[in-house]
């Protein structure tokens, strides 16, 4: 299995790890497995203190299906925003408001006039579910309708852990560009520059789901 991301609790407190643990490791195989086909994941909590014999490089594998499955080496820059629940996870009064016009109007939302015959796209696109890699967040669904995922251990309801993007951005769309990263967004059609490179199933979100009653609980992950 491939190192794919080293998280520590210092820097993303929302991680909520057991015990003394403050560090979390994610592992996957570069392969798609059946039923899925999507690669499968193993999650590692440590305590950073006891990790002593630390490794210069992390070591290669020598069977690779897919290309866009091994990251390229970078260092994440963890910021904490606020984002809103998928518009298909909202009460059918609250979709029949974001597409009124004259409500983002009157709120004063400096919205582009671009999206007066589509206002609850401002919604969608600009403020609710926010790209790239995050912890927590509301799921980015679109491949099916939202889904609950349940604990197969304790039938607890699992809540997302960690979303694993193909892109940090969508060049059409550059609210949630971090503004030191502005001017290359705006030049950039495939995300930044310096990202993992990783391409989930053709451009989509892996998603992994733990237990909240265990973190010994098998996690789960699902494709949006």
């Amino acid at each position: 299995m491939l190192p794919v991301a080293q998280l520590y609790v210092r820097d993303v407190p929302l991680l909520r790890p057991p015990g003394q643990a403050d560090l979390l490791q994610l592992l996957w195989c570069p392969f798609e497995h059946e039923p899925d086909y999507k690669p499968p994941t193993a999650l590692f909590w440590r305590s950073a203190a006891e990790v002593t014999d630390i490794l210069a490089a992390p070591p290669e594998t020598g069977a690779v299906e897919y290309e866009e499955y091994v990251p390229e080496p970078c260092v994440l820059a963890p910021e904490q925003i606020t984002e809103y629940p998928n518009p298909m996870q909202l009460s059918k009064e609250l979709q029949q408001q974001l597409g009124d016009w004259s409500r983002w109007q009157a709120a004063g939302a400096g919205v582009d006039s671009s999206y007066a015959p589509y206002p609850d796209s401002f919604y969608s696109e600009e403020l609710s579910i926010a790209p790239g890699w995050k912890v927590g967040g509301w799921a980015p669904w679109g491949l099916t309708d939202p889904v609950v995922r349940f604990c197969t251990a304790c039938e607890a309801e699992m809540f997302p852990l960690l979303t694993i993007a193909s892109k940090e951005w969508h060049y059409r769309y550059l609210s949630w560009v971090p503004a030191e990263d502005q001017a290359i967004a705006s030049v950039s059609h495939s995300g930044v520059v310096n990202s993992p490179r990783i391409q989930i199933s053709g451009g989509n979100h892996l998603q992994l789901y733990v237990c909240p009653e265990s973190p010994d609980h098998p996690h789960t992950d699902l494709i949006q």
